[in-house]
């Protein structure tokens, strides 16, 4: 398999070449705890903070290095050595959210509309029609998330599983492709993506798009395949044909394959950094702490870069735009009021993009 981007990798890859793993120093990591804690209370409302609230000066050449690795490399990058002995999981999430605003404009997750989630088994049902992963501790689906980046810092980790999986998509659907040329141009066709009872005023509750899109050499990929069993259960809805569902099925397997799937453990004070246009990530079940203060979390924020590329028009349908330099992506739900639209335009124009209409 000729290798055709630094995007494209397998399991072996990466765990020989490391040079996506990166550590803030001690002194940066000491600076980003005294940027947090000095700029105020941790439990103001988030959307009221400011890019300029928070000198993280230090940090920044690091953090840029990671962002660069997730948009022009291998599309995923690990920040290790964040502060975390001491921390508050109240200064850790602001510490989170501190990141975010100087590097992109960051995206509402859910039908609540909240701009960061705490990654957290709250004992919901993953497989429901309206079931969310990141709220139960079962094992996910292969899946991308619905903004070009997602940051997941690690707060507490898990007593036992909880392994983070990673999958080049651009390996698996050149696998795809040398092995079932019939199934690659399925998964090119429009499939059917229910938004799980998220969506806000105006939306549909459902919207198509392939799965894999090759655009100027490049593979992009939605793929989330609880929200495409779901489409299927919804009104309206064009069935999926018998080749789809076949060519769905042989790609789930080729991410399980050990040659693609990649594992990973995140520790506390670790910050995992995703592109989903071009990566696939999953978690393994896992058990807790019995202690609350101890249960595994992680927070998860969604970010619109300002220097990321366009997207295929087909992704247009759902992230708002294709255009490169917006505020675009993101599960606007049921809460998107004008504060949030107010931080969207304010953040945005901070960041130098323009806001979707």
């Amino acid at each position: 398999m000729a290798r055709t981007s630094p995007a494209m990798w397998t399991a072996a890859d990466v765990q020989s070449d490391t040079g996506w793993i990166l550590r803030l120093s001690d002194d940066a990591s000491a600076a980003l705890l005294a940027a947090v804690r000095g700029a105020g209370d941790p439990d103001r409302p988030l959307l009221d903070w400011r890019r300029e609230d928070f000198a993280l000066g230090p940090c920044l050449p690091t953090l840029a290095a990671a962002f660069r690795e997730v948009r022009d490399g291998r599309g995923m990058a690990l920040v290790k050595n964040l502060p975390r002995a001491g921390v508050t999981a109240a200064e850790f999430r602001l510490m989170t959210w501190a990141i975010g605003l100087h590097f992109g404009v960051a995206r509402p997750q859910n039908r609540a509309s909240d701009y960061i989630t705490a990654v957290q088994d709250a004992g919901t049902t993953y497989r429901s029609p309206t079931g969310r992963g990141y709220s139960s501790n079962a094992e996910l689906d292969f899946h991308v998330d619905s903004a070009d980046v997602v940051l997941l810092s690690c707060y507490n980790q898990a007593p036992v599983g909880g392994m983070s999986l990673c999958v080049s998509a651009a390996t698996a659907y050149a696998i795809v492709q040398a092995e079932r040329p019939d199934y690659a141009a399925a998964l090119a066709s429009d499939y059917t993506f229910s938004r799980n009872g998220e969506q806000a005023d105006g939306e549909a509750a459902w919207y198509p798009s392939p799965i894999c899109t090759v655009e100027d050499g490049r593979v992009f990929c939605k793929w989330n395949r609880n929200r495409l069993e779901n489409a299927q259960k919804l009104d309206g809805v064009p069935r999926l044909s018998a080749v789809q569902r076949a060519a769905m099925e042989y790609f789930d397997a080729v991410l399980r394959r050990p040659q693609t799937m990649f594992s990973m453990h995140l520790e506390a004070g670790d910050l995992q950094l995703l592109c989903n246009h071009t990566m696939l990530h999953s978690r393994t079940g896992f058990e807790d702490h019995a202690a609350a203060d101890r249960k595994r979390t992680l927070y998860r924020l969604w970010l619109a870069p300002p220097d990321w590329r366009r997207l295929p028009e087909g992704w247009a349908a759902f992230y708002g735009t294709a255009e490169s330099g917006a505020v675009r992506g993101g599960i606007r739900g049921h809460q998107y009021d004008v504060e949030r639209q107010q931080f969207d335009a304010r953040q945005g124009a901070a960041m130098g993009m323009r806001t979707a209409a």
